[in-house]
């Protein structure tokens, strides 16, 4: 699940899935993460601009859900995104954001390789440190749902369950950067 909603607000506005990275918009290169991962069915959530990221954005073969509470934080997203999944018999969810693209598809394929149940719990992590993209079981969807609030998304579930955590060290193969600046564009080609 690509969680794709945010409206940029320290970039002046500008959605983040719009951004432009290797010539295409941001969410482009993130689906293609999931994918070339090892993931499928991809699941997006838009937000912000949402009609301009659907016209704009090759989006086909995902799963399409429009969060209308995204100014309310990434937490409503997970809980779209993830309300969306209930149902569709998915094992798991494995979450990725669409503002880290040093994420890289082997750092995906690595976390997707710790599912082990469907209450699995698996992370990735940047020389010891927890990052993206995180995996979680189905059995623990309603769980993280109900905590997931604000800009926090499931950070308070993770830290209450961090015993229950397989972190996976992928900082061989991805960046954990964030597009949350002016200045971390930069990081963008």
């Amino acid at each position: 699940m690509l969680l794709a909603a945010g409206g940029g607000r320290r970039l002046g506005g500008r959605p983040k899935a719009l951004l432009e990275h290797r010539g295409r918009p941001l969410v482009e290169h993130a689906l293609r993460t999931l994918r070339n991962g090892g993931c499928g069915p991809v699941h997006v959530v838009l937000g912000a601009a949402a009609e301009t990221v659907q016209a704009r954005a090759d989006l086909s073969g995902c799963m399409v859900t429009v969060n209308p509470q995204w100014p309310d934080g990434m937490g409503s997203s997970l809980r779209a995104g993830l309300g969306a999944l209930a149902g569709t018999g998915a094992d798991a969810a494995l979450v990725l954001l669409v503002d880290q693209p040093g994420i890289s598809a082997q750092a995906v394929a690595r976390v997707r390789s710790a599912y082990r149940s469907r209450l699995s719990l698996a992370a990735a992590s940047y020389d010891g440190e927890r990052g993206h993209p995180v995996l979680f079981g189905a059995g623990r969807w309603a769980d993280v749902a109900a905590g997931a609030v604000g800009d926090r998304g499931a950070r308070t579930y993770l830290r209450t369950h961090r015993d229950a955590i397989t972190l996976v060290e992928c900082s061989d193969v991805a960046e954990a950067y964030d597009i949350d600046t002016a200045e971390d564009l930069t990081h963008l080609e």
